[in-house]
């Protein structure tokens, strides 16, 4: 992609607006929580201890909206508390130039690196950052500045106890999380009636995974239905897919395959039904002719080996969704540990060291960002237009590690600058409100703030600036600065940040052969797991199964990841072209999906081993090696142990015979989608 289509492209995408569902109440009790601080800190300090409170208590409640499974008034507290640290450190260092330089940049390099730990954390210590250069400016004496701090965590302390005493859903994102999982497998269900092959993307299964795991003390109050459900809808997606393979089940035309798909119909409505019921917390109501036609007895006698035991696994597996999502289903012994925040710090700091090396796009961002903040910094404060932060502020805000979300972000924060900048100083020029006023004003913002979160990056910017030029009349400050000032200097953050990027990438197209060669071993690690268990049936333990399928999703999460950031970069993948991308993801897929049908029927203790099942885990697990080697250095794929393990091959199983079958030829799609990247 060109210099030219890939600005044109972030521009279209920063200045999208999505329709995506409301939360009014969760903005209503934000908004509250803002006026109650500010409101208090009037009333008691003044106008420039309520700038600070109101700071805080607005950094608390956007904390709640970010991709977090951990219990909202923690968020709250924790963002919060760091931006109070943040104020009163920042404050220290105000008046000497040199040093608060040193320490901008030391504090917004370690909120770069923060994005080491996971977007949540890098979010809210961008955040930090961005509103510590405005607060700074309020407090005039040292223990003015405590006090600013102060108030800035009781902001945040009022947040996270509104939460406690107005939970609104209850449980909610979970019930979202496992909803969509379930309605992702009643969609495949209804797809595969159509497509016996259709795709499935795992990510909805791993969000549900990542929404699982809990507190100990989250544990004793998780509601019933939501306790066993996501480990039977695990259970239910490979049963789906080997049910409506021919490869491994019945044949694409005839009576069984049109009783095959009235059995798929009807695990959609049930999957559906559990979904809906659990989203809402509502009673389940399965329709009576769905239950029947999944434990219709001339099914059984219609149909015989393996698409017969699929059928008898999903009728199964339906009872144990329905009972689950009644909250009939017998509770999890044990549950997956979300540790609390203090035993997450060694686990941290190790994700920050793994980072700190020359090819990080964390480190990278880290250096990025501190740079350009602080020269933003200089820049604003040299200008002649006062009140330069708001240039670093712009920077901080819009800057993330990939090209496409920072890009999009500036373009975003100026055109929402240009019209919230706008229209507040407007009114606040031409009507001149007093304190109350403002302070209202700014409490409205600050609620379509919250009501706009998942809408767009640039409706929720036009708010927040309003918001800011509301606050800073309350207090006094920045009265006299003009729109074409404010803009100015937005304009300049947003164009630093962008430069900044250009000079120095991290370029996410340069690394997708790296990116596919990890999934492809992963994917060879999970096949040949699977494989290896047909030969040593006796062993009961599907860890190791269970282990290389997570890393498997995990790496093809990753790689789509990956190419969607690829996608927008202006810059070329040596050696690899979108098609091949797309035919090698194809192929990946398919190994997976081979590597599932066989899953699905893997061998109870005392079956019958299968001896050449272990020459073909072992002849995987080498090939595979060495073609994700291949795939990095850009040479040909080979696959002559699979191929020698294959020939040799005499078991009659169905499901073997047709998984073993599937594999070989995705093996070879993948040699081909490669073939035109390789070096001479």
């Amino acid at each position: 992609m060109t210099w030219l289509r890939a600005l044109k492209q972030t521009t279209r995408t920063g200045l999208t607006l999505e329709r995506r569902r409301l939360e009014p109440l969760v903005a209503l009790r934000g908004a509250i929580g803002l006026a109650l601080v500010v409101g208090g800190a009037l009333a008691l300090f003044g106008p420039m201890v309520a700038v600070s409170s109101a700071f805080g208590a607005h950094q608390a409640a956007l904390a709640i909206y970010q991709r977090s499974w951990r219990p909202r008034p923690v968020l709250a507290l924790a963002s919060g508390t760091s931006l109070a640290i943040s104020t009163f450190l920042g404050y220290l260092t105000a008046f000497h130039l040199p040093l608060f330089i040193l320490l901008l940049a030391v504090w917004t390099f370690a909120a770069g690196l923060a994005w080491a730990i996971g977007p949540t954390v890098g979010v809210i210590a961008a955040s930090n950052v961005a509103i510590m250069l405005i607060t700074i400016t309020l407090p005039a004496s040292l223990a003015e500045a405590a006090e600013h701090a102060a108030v800035i965590a009781v902001g945040g302390g009022v947040q996270a106890l509104l939460i406690v005493l107005f939970p609104v859903r209850r449980w909610g994102a979970q019930r979202d999380a496992l909803a969509d999982a379930l309605a992702a497998e009643a969609d495949y269900a209804r797809r595969l009636r159509e497509n016996p092959t259709a795709s499935f993307d795992p990510e909805p299964l791993m969000v549900a995974r990542s929404a699982a795991a809990v507190t100990p003390r989250q544990a004793r109050r998780r509601p019933a239905e939501l306790h066993g459900a996501r480990g039977i809808a695990e259970r239910v997606r490979p049963v789906l897919a080997s049910l409506a393979d021919p490869a491994v089940g019945v044949a694409v035309e005839g009576p069984e395959r049109e009783r095959v798909r009235e059995v798929l119909a009807a695990a959609g409505t049930v999957l559906d039904a559990a979904a809906h019921a659990i989203r809402r917390g509502d009673p389940v109501r399965i329709p009576p002719e769905a239950l029947a036609a999944l434990k219709n007895p001339d099914t059984l006698t219609l149909l015989g080996g393996p698409p017969r035991r699929a059928v008898i696994r999903l009728a199964a597996l339906m009872d144990d969704v329905v009972e689950t999502a009644r909250g009939e289903g017998t509770p999890e012994e044990s549950h997956r540990d979300r540790p609390p925040l203090h035993r997450l710090l060694p686990g941290a700091v190790r994700a920050v060291r793994a980072e700190l090396r020359r090819d990080s796009p964390v480190l990278r961002h880290a250096i990025r960002v501190s740079a350009v903040v602080c020269a933003g910094y200089l820049v604003g404060t040299a200008l002649p237009l006062g009140h330069g932060y708001w240039a670093p502020m712009t920077s901080v805000m819009v800057m993330r590690p990939d090209f496409s979300q920072t890009y999009a972000r500036s373009v975003a924060r100026f055109g929402g600058t240009l019209i919230g900048v706008g229209v507040a100083t407007a009114v606040v020029q031409g009507s001149h409100p007093g304190v109350p006023v403002s302070g209202c004003l700014a409490v409205l913002c600050a609620f379509a703030v919250y009501l706009s979160q998942r809408t767009g990056y640039v409706a929720t910017n036009v708010a927040v600036s309003a918001y800011v030029v509301f606050l800073l009349n309350m207090g006094g400050e920045d009265a006299g600065q003009t729109v074409p000032e404010r803009v100015v200097l937005t304009l300049v953050g947003g164009l630093v940040a962008m430069v900044a990027y250009a000079l120095y990438p991290a370029w996410e197209t340069p690394r997708l052969r790296n990116r596919l060669a990890d999934w492809l071993k992963a994917d060879g690690r999970y096949a040949a797991a699977v494989v290896d268990h047909y030969a040593h049936p006796a062993d009961t333990d599907n860890q190791e199964v269970r282990r290389a399928l997570l890393a498997a999703r995990d790496a093809r999460i990753v790689w789509q990841d990956a190419l969607a950031r690829a996608i927008h970069e202006p810059v070329r993948a040596r050696g690899l072209t979108r098609a091949g991308a797309e035919a090698a993801e194809h192929a990946l897929a398919q190994m997976g999906r081979s590597a599932m049908l066989m899953e699905a029927h893997l061998p109870e203790h005392g079956a019958v081993p299968v001896p050449a099942a272990a020459a073909l885990a072992d002849a995987l697990r080498q090939d595979t090696e060495r073609a994700a080697k291949a795939v990095r250095e850009r040479r040909p794929l080979r696959w002559d142990r699979v191929r020698a393990a294959l020939a040799e091959w005499e078991d009659d199983d169905t499901v073997l015979s047709g998984g073993t079958a599937l594999l070989a030829e995705a093996l070879e799609e993948l040699a081909d989608a490669l073939s035109d990247g390789v070096r001479d």
